[in-house]
């Protein structure tokens, strides 16, 4: 850890068959450890190879199928999974996707539930649910709409789209494309950069933007003079006000 921020990358198994029942139980651990730890104010989560996170592990699929087990495996995984991407949305914790290649099904929910998404040029975003004769999961379809709109959202799932890293980026889904050997240091940058603030105005900026679009504007307003009212009682604001009138850079506990 460096700056507050820590890199989790996803090894070869994992970020190729990730979701397997042991596979995703312990990215969950790591993933959940990290954003519960007060020290880490940024996390880079990244992949190996040609893979950012290909989601479920079909040959398990097809030996749970077998052995007529499958929807408790469903279940068992959506239920791992699921928690840890509204925990990522909700935590002061600033998470930056570092795409180095193929993210697919539920590994492209743990991307799309991140703050930020960098591409290499290899990244490559996968719909993959419906060759499999499957419903979306991990989220991605109440993320990926409030990123590219509902049309083409849905064409995305049922075109089974592969967005390639330079299309993912004119749809909106990522925020920027780098050169493979940039995409590191591009991620722990802007995971540094967004992560300086203090923790009330991550966590409360997180929550506003992500509740706004479920609330009435008089609603929402109320909802955001109760966190500032909160924030204005807090040392880091103190320290923002003293900042600001004495020209130097805040420093944020």
């Amino acid at each position: 850890m460096e700056d507050g921020i820590t890199q989790i990358t996803l090894g070869t198994t994992a970020a190729s068959k990730g979701f397997s029942t042991e596979g995703l139980s312990a990215m969950a651990e790591v993933i959940n450890g990290a954003l519960d730890d007060s020290k880490i104010r940024g996390i880079v989560i990244t992949g190996s190879d040609r893979w950012f996170c290909a989601g479920a592990d079909v040959e398990a699929f097809r030996t749970a199928i077998t052995e007529d087990s499958i929807v408790a495996l469903v279940e068992k995984l959506t239920n791992t999974l699921h928690p840890l991407l509204v925990k990522i949305r909700q935590s002061s914790t600033i998470c930056v996707a570092a795409l180095n290649g193929a993210a697919a099904g539920g590994g492209l929910g743990l991307a799309l539930a991140c703050d930020y998404r960098v591409c290499g040029e290899d990244a490559l975003l996968v719909a993959g649910f419906a060759s499999l004769g499957l419903s979306p999961d991990g989220g991605t379809t109440w993320l990926l709409p409030r990123l590219v709109g509902d049309q083409a959202a849905r064409r995305f799932f049922l075109e089974n789209s592969r967005w390639k890293a330079a299309e993912a980026l004119a749809k909106g889904v990522v925020d920027e494309v780098v050169a493979n050997e940039e995409l590191l240091g591009r991620a722990h940058a802007v995971a540094r950069e967004w992560s300086k603030w203090s923790n009330h105005t991550r966590e409360a900026t997180k929550h506003l933007v992500e509740a706004q679009s479920t609330q009435d504007f008089s609603t929402h307003l109320g909802h955001e003079q109760v966190l500032i009212m909160a924030a204005s009682a807090s040392d880091d604001f103190k320290e923002g006000v003293n900042s600001f009138l004495e020209k130097r850079q805040p420093d944020f506990k």
